[in-house]
């Protein structure tokens, strides 16, 4: 946690960047579509960067250590999105498959079209449960054709639900809890409750417009609206606007320390760090 400590503090004095959109938070420049973003224990931030759409090997994950400097992690991915820690391996989903990446910054395919049950379209997020299993968004042509995988230790794959569910259209941010997978739609802006067991759906809460990050930090789960640059809370059934003024708030990951939203504005090219209060 001294290292956590250490690294907020660089940010507040390196990365300050004054904004009347973010009220002069913490913001770190320089990105090529960031896409999502994820912290480790010693601090260290990840960050997707898309590059070129469609453009095949432009594709990167960037770090940034906890003395603020930022560093290629991996590279040659095609179009990498979501990002999701197992132990010390990073897994990112890019664009039909889903890679591991080692320490070294080395990576594989560790799901490949073929080894999913139906054709992956656009996969988007990803989140892993304490089990070891993945859980992988699939947001279809971002309309419709949705899905979304469970990959299992032993890299079997599942459908937990897909199209053949009226309420998937095109899922996005996905988020474990206990026994439930939240999901939050991107064409519909939906928060839902899916129970592992049972495959029952059940609405949270709405409003989201396109939605891509979700978080949860106590009893307060936070929801990025990808459409319209804005970070919503939602606490005991009540949606308020948490943060508004990025471009396009795309998959936000909570710090480690649990006291910020780590929150890649896409279309900015930036990374900003949103207090939680």
């Amino acid at each position: 946690m001294k290292n956590l400590r250490v690294f907020l503090i660089l940010l507040l004095t390196l990365f300050t960047v004054p904004s009347k959109a973010h009220d002069s938070l913490n913001v770190i420049s320089g990105f090529t579509s960031p896409e999502s973003v994820v912290q480790d224990a010693k601090g260290n931030i990840y960050v997707s960067e898309i590059g070129e759409f469609n453009k095949d090997s432009d594709g990167k994950i960037t770090r940034i250590s906890i003395d603020g400097k930022l560093s290629t992690f991996a590279s040659g991915m095609d179009d990498p999105k979501g990002l999701t820690f197992i132990g010390k391996s990073l897994y990112v989903t890019d664009k039909n498959r889903v890679l591991k990446v080692d320490p070294d910054g080395k990576w594989a395919v560790f799901g490949s079209t073929m080894a999913f049950p139906q054709t992956p379209v656009f996969f988007n997020d990803i989140t892993s449960d304490e089990a070891g299993n993945l859980y992988v968004s699939d947001s279809g042509n971002l309309k419709t054709g949705g899905a979304i995988f469970k990959i299992a230790k032993d890299r079997k794959v599942t459908v937990i639900l897909n199209e053949n569910t009226p309420e998937i259209l095109a899922p996005n941010g996905l988020l474990v809890v206990k026994n439930d997978l939240y999901e939050v739609d991107f064409a519909s802006g939906i928060l839902y409750k899916i129970n592992l067991k049972t495959k029952s759906i059940l609405k949270v809460a709405e409003g989201f417009g396109g939605g891509d990050g979700l978080i949860k930090s106590g009893d307060s789960f936070f929801i990025s609206d990808w459409k319209n640059g804005k970070i919503f809370k939602l606490q005991r059934n009540k949606v308020t606007l948490y943060k508004e003024g990025f471009t396009a708030a795309a998959d936000i990951a909570l710090s480690y320390d649990k006291k910020s939203i780590i929150t890649p504005d896409m279309k900015a090219g930036s990374v900003t760090l949103v207090p939680i209060q």
